[in-house]
């Protein structure tokens, strides 16, 4: 049931705040409460409401972003929800005034001369004659739309809007008599030219009354420039990079190189000396969505408002087009590439993927990166463009140290370092986004927004701003591809909630829970995890609560022979910090000591923070952990471990690590270096199995193929597993049944034609004989 006072007093609030600031500070309220009304029982008496909101919703977007066509759909819903809404009408005549501002734009005439021959003047003058008649119908009907629109204006805006219309019905109706006066000396001046007098007289007077009907149009014109119909101004370079979001200290140093520039073009002015000038090659760094291609834009803009460089043209190129694939191509792309630039500015994207790690002899980087610099160099090309070169932070550090000829020409001075957008930033660039496409975000799918940039925000390869792009679209896809397209209310076409933005992740089929439990044996083990588990999500429900948090430490060593299940545990370990929130991913990097140690200096440090960033939002299983540490001075394992704790306290929570190994042997890992131990709080001990555990795995296996073990097999087995030591714990399960299955199937083929179903299912004891034989085991 309708509730007029819920309603009324939720209105009242609103316009309160819209009267006092001339906007609602909060668009989403509106919504809500839009919502509400489309999802009322009783609709009846709500169409005044919906008109009253729609309306404060159109003056808020005009207020902030200006009359866009988002605007005048949510105008157009509140005249037609309430055709006599003061707020709404009001807007539309102040929105139909600007509509006339180019009333006068087309209106031009021909370069009349007294020096001109008799039928150039008769041309004339049947032009002017044909152009009045035009223009007095269209002034005729240009009138009687103002002075409707002013009848319109009187019960609806202020005084000052209704002189403006007052005004420009003056305008027009001064220039319908000039327009008739200029068609009368038209005439005379026409059939002066074809009679036996001619008199300058009547072309003076076309002149004349061209001069007044010019003199309307300038008042025009200024009538509208100073009575909210400003002419949109182009903004310069430095307008466009202050009205960008975030980046406040690029805006800072940016604003302090114009300044620059300008001191130095006043200097030039003043005829003084400039030796030394200021380089123009700029690096760019920072990860990718940061706006380094924008920022090149703009600097180019720069360049070319300052008088620095003629042209704000950017030639955006990166390594495929200036690396070739035989002897010359390379110095060929390079020179054209720079000559297109010439005047402008030469952007590289990715510029350290010129120079590949270990690259080969018919790999032509080198070449391209040397052409650069002596073009930079060359007298026919220096200082006639700016090079811009983009791309990671610690790629392109070491790619311009690894060349000390490009570096010198980049100036420490000119490298401008690109931060990651924070997550309001990035909401912020959403909701532009939306807006762009006509669209405004609910309160909830700002929410669900925050959700899906925290769990993308893994490593440096999350897109910022490109991200939330690919983020707001798929959010306009999924409203798109949802929406019924009968009778659906305004806001289904014009707003994007929480919904649109979910991200419907497929749920696995058995919980991180239920795998721990279906495991054999490892009770302790279990009960472990659990506990830590149970500790990780309080720390998460106090956060929500606003409580203090302990600092959470996941990072753990498994000790155990092989094959005890650590590897298993540690799966199903990352997915239950996924699963309690405190992992984004959730995956599980199986790593060794090759993965990380190099083949000579430096080498290894790359692989190895190469290696966590493959792993970071989940957890690194670094097995047999302790071949890392070596007491040998040339060993490059030392410099695994120290940048591993390096690593693991730069990404705090977004990296799990867990050490795998021999007990004895991971003790001495630990105590080679105090901070690596420090980091490790949670020692976990896997034992053997037990026989009885171990044939249950071996059992579980088989079923799990559908194979099954005969009794005698079973008997069988689990006299062997009582007087064999089995090493080899789980692996030798699993590789016991393969090994069988192979058997099986070796003995089926040799069998008769005809195959009993049930035959192909049953593994026998001597199937598992033969098998164990091949593992290396005595046979009973």
């Amino acid at each position: 049931m309708l509730d007029h006072n819920y309603y009324e007093e939720k209105i009242k609030k609103l316009t309160e705040e819209i009267n006092k600031n001339g906007y609602i500070s909060d668009l989403h309220t509106i919504l809500n409460v839009l919502a509400e009304i489309e999802n009322d029982d009783s609709p009846a008496g709500t169409y005044s409401y919906k008109s009253e909101l729609f309306s404060m919703l159109a003056e808020s977007q005009k207020f902030l972003h200006g009359e866009n066509s988002l605007y005048e759909t949510w105008l157009r819903e509140a005249v037609s929800a309430d055709a006599k809404n003061k707020r709404a009408n009001e807007l539309l005549v102040r929105s139909g005034w600007k509509k006339y501002r180019e009333v006068f734009s087309t209106i031009e005439f021909p370069l009349i001369r007294e020096t001109d021959n008799r039928t150039a003047k008769k041309k004339i003058a049947e032009e002017y004659i044909s152009l009045c008649k035009k223009y007095m119908g269209a002034m005729a009907e240009e009138r009687s739309n103002l002075e409707q629109s002013l009848e319109q204006a009187k019960n609806h805006v202020d005084f000052d809007i209704i002189q403006n219309y007052e005004t420009a019905i003056s305008l027009l109706f001064e220039a319908s008599k000039g327009f008739t006066k200029l068609l009368q000396a038209a005439k005379e001046y026409e059939e002066s030219i074809s009679g036996v007098f001619h008199t300058s007289t009547h072309f003076n007077d076309m002149k004349e009354h061209l001069d007044r009907i010019m003199e309307v149009k300038k008042q025009w014109t200024d009538l509208f420039q100073t009575n909210n119909g400003v002419l949109p101004q182009t903004k310069d370079a430095l307008a466009e990079l202050q009205s960008m979001i975030g980046l406040t200290e690029v805006k800072n140093r940016m604003n302090e190189y114009y300044r620059f520039l300008q001191y130095q073009n006043k200097r030039k002015e003043l005829g003084l000396q400039i030796k030394d000038e200021l380089s123009l090659n700029m690096v760019l760094t920072g990860n990718p969505g940061t706006g380094k291609t924008t920022i090149a834009r703009l600097l180019a803009k720069i360049y070319h408002e300052l008088g620095v460089l003629p042209r704000e043209e950017v030639i955006e190129v990166d390594r495929s087009q200036l690396v070739g694939s035989f002897i010359g191509q390379t110095e060929e792309r390079v020179q054209n590439a720079v000559e297109k630039s010439l005047g402008g500015v030469l952007f590289i994207d990715e510029a350290y993927s010129l120079k590949r790690e270990g690259q080969s002899g018919n790999d032509y980087g080198q070449t391209a990166i040397d052409t650069l610099v002596s073009l930079m160099s060359n007298q026919k090309y220096a200082g006639k463009f700016a090079v811009i070169l983009a791309g990671y932070p610690d790629e392109m550090r070491q790619f311009l140290q690894a060349n000390p000829g490009l570096r010198s020409r980049f100036p420490q001075s000119n490298h401008f370092q690109l931060p990651d957008y924070t997550t309001e930033e990035l909401l912020q660039l959403a909701e532009g986004m939306a807006r762009d496409n006509d669209y405004i975000m609910t309160k909830d799918a700002s929410n669900e927004l925050e959700l899906r940039i925290e769990a993308e925000k893994v490593d440096e390869t999350f897109g910022n701003a490109r991200t939330v792009r690919s983020i707001v679209s798929d959010a306009i896809f999924n409203r798109g591809a949802r929406t019924d397209l009968d009778e659906q209310p305004i806001l289904h076409y014009t707003s994007l909630t929480g919904e649109d933005f979910r991200r419907n992740e497929i749920k696995p089929t058995i919980s991180p829970g239920e795998k721990l439990g279906l495991l054999i044996g490892l009770e302790e083990i279990k009960k472990e995890v659990q506990a830590i588990i149970a500790f990780v999500e309080m720390q998460q429900v106090r956060r929500n609560h606003g409580l203090q948090a302990v600092p959470i430490q996941s990072h753990a060593v498994f000790t155990g022979n092989p094959g005890t299940g650590k590897t298993t545990v540690a799966k199903i370990y990352s997915e239950f910090l996924k699963e309690t929130g405190m992992l984004k991913r959730g995956h599980l990097i199986v790593a060794g000591r090759s993965d990380f140690v190099g083949e000579y200096v430096g080498q290894t440090a790359i692989k190895t923070k190469r290696k966590i960033r493959e792993a970071l939002g989940g957890v690194l299983f670094i097995d047999e952990a302790y071949s890392l540490f070596s007491k040998s001075e040339n060993d490059f394992g030392k410099e695994v471990i120290d940048t591993l704790v390096e690593e693991m306290t730069k990404h705090n929570e977004n990296l799990v690590v867990v050490l795998a190994g021999y007990s004895n042997e991971m003790n001495s890992l630990l105590e080679s270096n105090p901070g690596l131990r420090s980091r490790f709080r949670k020692f976990i001990h896997f034992p053997d199995y037990t026989t009885e555990e171990l044939l249950q795995i071996i059992e579980n296996y088989a079923i799990h193929y559908q194979y099954k073990l005969e009794d005698q097999a079973i008997s069988w087995l689990m006299q062997y597993l009582t007087l064999y030591q089995v090493k080899g714990n789980g692996r030798f399960a699993t590789s016991l049944i393969d090994e069988a299955i192979q058997e099986q199937a070796m003995r089926l083929i040799n069998e008769s034609s005809e195959k009993d179903p049930q035959d192909l299912t049953v593994l026998t004891t001597d199937d598992l004989k033969k098998a164990a034989e091949k593992l290396g085991k005595s046979e009973m």
